[in-house]
């Protein structure tokens, strides 16, 4: 698809599977312009329409990677504008055969490389891209977790509070950016179905109300909702999608 004056653009991290496929088609399907950011290079089987000429490879680990990657993005917004940004990659680290890395095992290296990743690396962005967000009058959307607010049986410590803290950024974010026009929220995903999933994750089905794990689309739907007009009223919350896993 051609671009065009009026053709939204969305800036998406972790985009290389699960969550962030089904967030590419969902958006591309409406006619939008996708960037995505991996530490990957741009995978042949992925479905996004321009390729490698929409695909930022950055370590988001590496703060230094992450300020040059703001930089590249900049260039490549044609129209200057940045109608939303999601905040999608994650990573969480195991121990030895998948073990669950708690607060007494996680090393500091470790912490510290999932805090970049998963936490300082949407702040970053946002902070880097706020002109390009004020011009599109944008939203930006932080994917935390179901565990950052109960002890997870294979989310590890620094996953589970690197999330939290992306939900407590979310609201500051929300309050900052907000005089602006851009509007920050986050969705809260539980048990859904992707190749990541844990050993063991059915077994948790039977504490789930509607009795099944949440399919990707699921959520890329109400990633959907919250970058476009349908919840232009909508900002600093964290919406929860598990099945009522939560309750």
């Amino acid at each position: 698809m051609a671009d065009t004056p009026d053709r939204k653009t969305l800036l998406l991290t972790g985009a290389s599977r699960g969550i962030g496929h089904a967030t590419v088609k969902r958006f591309a399907s409406a006619g939008w312009r996708v960037f995505t950011c991996s530490r990957h290079p741009f995978p042949e089987d992925c479905p996004w329409e321009a390729g490698p000429e929409d695909h930022i490879q950055v370590d988001l680990s590496d703060p230094n990677s992450t300020i040059a990657a703001v930089d590249e993005i900049k260039g490549r917004l044609a129209n200057g504008r940045l109608e939303a940004l999601v905040n999608n990659a994650g990573i969480s680290p195991k121990g030895a055969d998948g073990a669950r890395l708690n607060t007494i095992t996680t090393d500091l290296k470790t912490w510290g490389q999932v805090f970049h990743v998963n936490f300082f690396a949407s702040v970053v962005l946002a902070r880097g891209l706020i002109d390009e967000l004020k011009a599109a009058k944008g939203a930006v959307v932080n994917v935390t977790s179901i565990a950052g607010a109960r002890v997870h049986p294979f989310a590890g410590a620094a996953y589970s509070t690197s999330k939290a803290a992306l939900a407590a950024l979310t609201r500051e974010m929300a309050h900052d950016f907000g005089p602006h026009g851009i509007r920050v929220n986050a969705i809260a995903p539980g048990e859904i179905e992707t190749a990541i999933l844990s050993p063991g994750t059915q077994k948790l089905v039977e504490q789930i109300p509607l009795r099944r794990l949440g399919q990707p689309d699921e959520v890329a739907r109400t990633i959907y909702y919250l970058c476009t007009d349908e919840s232009s009223y909508v900002t600093g919350v964290e919406i929860e999608i598990n099945g009522g896993q939560h309750v």
